[in-house]
């Protein structure tokens, strides 16, 4: 048969291979795995407002859009174009 020599190339053989392919496939991921420009840059994600003048004016600019859609709707519907609403 083989010897010791064969049983300890075989027993390299069973450690070395999966510790060879976690090295190839775990080094250098972000080059080899990345997808360019995926995510937004920073000054085209949503910026969160954190101060209480920030979020008044956010607030404003929700409650505006959300009346100006009221209103288009309405008026494609022939209705009027401001009822008693809640705000």
């Amino acid at each position: 048969m083989g010897g010791l020599n064969l049983e300890v190339f075989k027993f390299g053989m069973y450690v070395m291979f999966p510790i060879g392919i976690m090295y190839y496939f775990g080094t250098n991921l972000d080059s080899r795995f990345s997808v360019p420009e995926f995510w937004p840059k920073a000054e085209n994600a949503n910026k969160i407002p954190l101060e209480r003048d920030e979020i008044d004016a956010e607030l404003q600019r929700l409650r505006a859009r959300r009346l100006y859609l009221r209103d288009k709707r309405l008026a494609e519907q022939g209705g009027s174009s401001r009822g008693t609403s809640r705000s």
